[in-house]
């Protein structure tokens, strides 16, 4: 059957859709016939959608196949053709596609074969932060720190299943039920999480925490609040003067995004070398390299973990080394780079606060295998790291640093911590946000003699009450 005959018959089946609703009118008013039309043209509208779109896939011109398989593709070019297939599948059936939908149709085609079909537009809106996928017919994006549900959809499971695919196979990955779930990202560096059934029971679900294209800088944070610039010059000497940091936070709490800022303190002259599981930082020092993680092949073989990165990047003569999160046994040999003269690193933890941040850094190093006694581990992380810097998300979507703390050392077998800066919360104003101060605890930091060994000088008014 060709293309036209099925559309024909879609268009019939779309007339007698329409009668329907008119007998639908005649039953319960008008108010059913509209609703029943709009249903009818969107039936209509997306099976012609899908019927055009697999024509183009199964008989794909050479110049459309040429243009796809360009690593910059013309989409000039792609629209013209795009264009032109939609024009000769609809103009012996101009009731097809009514003609304020010819538009709309020729840019979802577009975003189906180049793009990521339905949430395509979601991802070029530059006002929604995250898009989550929960099956199908089930989409929510993060506009304003707030979650809202869509009306975008996707056709069925199999339609989603072969955006995943179009992801995962970009960046080398994979995902089945052998396999079911996956890290990856973008070509523009957004974040993507992806689990299937049968561990996901709603369906595939598709988590992408978009890329900034605007780079948040020290000043940007200062004036959304996140921190005062008494904090912003402390983090400063603290990364110029190479003390080893550890950025902790909950989830959607803006640890990368902080990590990010810290990282534009390292001096230009200095060697990076960043790991991660999925390439997120961006830094605009020239001397950076980023290593990323791989997981196993669909035979098993050829993963390369986090700990086998950070052993590979001793090797590599790094002034620093920033790992973008610490999840498992990497923990160890991170606190070892930092106590065998890799001064400056930086890393981020889950945690709720800093006391927890060093609970966790020890379940971490025990993850390790490593047969190691507690008071060790405590040891190992009281001499690497210097500052926990903890982050949070409140309650009104702000993003916030509520704690810079200072490991002072060991007392007995406890880590002693001190803090220096934190967040006074005031409650909420008439508006729904929160209100609150930043107060230094005007203690002295007894990491000045570190900061003075590598020429840096705190001002003796930083932290003056």
């Amino acid at each position: 059957m060709s293309l036209l005959e099925r559309l024909n018959r879609k268009n019939k089946k779309y007339i007698a859709m329409q009668q329907a609703g008119q007998r639908s009118k005649n039953t319960h008013g008008a108010t059913g016939f509209a609703t029943s039309v709009d249903e009818a043209r969107e039936a209509s509208y997306q099976a012609i959608k899908s019927e055009i779109h697999t024509h183009i896939i199964d008989e794909m011109p050479d110049d459309l196949q040429r243009v796809i398989n360009q690593s910059s593709s013309d989409q000039k070019e792609l629209r013209r053709i795009v264009e032109g297939i939609c024009a000769d599948a609809i103009k012996d059936n101009p009731f097809a596609i009514p003609l304020g939908d010819r538009e709309r149709l020729v840019e979802e085609l577009i975003s189906e074969i180049l793009g990521l079909g339905p949430i395509e537009p979601l991802l070029k809106d530059s006002s929604v932060t995250e898009v989550m996928v929960n099956g199908p017919d089930s989409i929510y994006i993060e506009r304003k720190c707030r979650l809202q549900k869509t009306d975008v959809r996707f056709r069925n499971t199999e339609h989603l299943m072969h955006i995943i695919d179009r992801i995962v196979t970009a960046v080398g990955r994979r995902v089945d039920e052998s396999s079911p779930m996956v890290d990856a990202r973008l070509a523009d560096g957004s974040r993507v999480n992806v689990i299937i059934p049968p561990l996901s029971l709603t369906g595939p679900c598709v988590t992408i925490r978009k890329f900034s294209k605007d780079v948040l800088t020290v000043d940007k944070m200062i004036e959304f609040g996140s921190f005062d610039q008494r904090m912003a010059e402390f983090l400063e000497d603290c990364v110029k003067g190479r003390l080893n940091i550890v950025v902790s936070g909950g989830t959607g709490s803006g640890k990368t995004t902080l990590l990010n800022v810290l990282s534009s303190y390292v001096p230009a002259t200095e060697r990076i070398v960043t790991l991660e599981d999925s390439a997120e930082l961006q830094l605009k020092q020239d001397h950076v390299v980023t290593l990323e993680t791989r997981p196993p092949n669909i035979e098993g073989e050829g993963e390369v973990t986090m700990r086998d990165l950070v052993r590979n990047a001793l090797r590599m003569r790094p002034d620093r080394i920033i790992v973008g999160e610490c999840r498992t046994g990497e923990a160890l040999d991170v606190l070892q780079a930092m106590n065998t003269g890799h001064d400056g690193s930086m890393t981020t933890a889950h945690a709720n606060s800093a006391r927890d941040a060093l609970s966790r850094l020890e379940t971490m190093v025990l993850m390790s295998g490593m047969e190691l006694p507690l008071r060790a581990i405590r040891s190992q992380i009281a001499s690497a790291v210097d500052i926990i810097v903890q982050i949070a998300r409140l309650r009104d979507g702000s993003r916030k640093i509520i704690n810079i703390a200072e490991v002072t050392g060991m007392e007995g077998d406890i880590i002693t911590l001190q803090d220096l800066f934190r967040f006074e919360n005031h409650g909420l104003d008439s508006d729904g946000r929160i209100t609150g101060e930043f107060l230094t605890s005007g203690l002295r930091p007894m990491c000045t003699e570190k900061l003075a060994m590598n020429g840096v000088v705190l001002p003796p008014d930083l932290f003056i009450m």
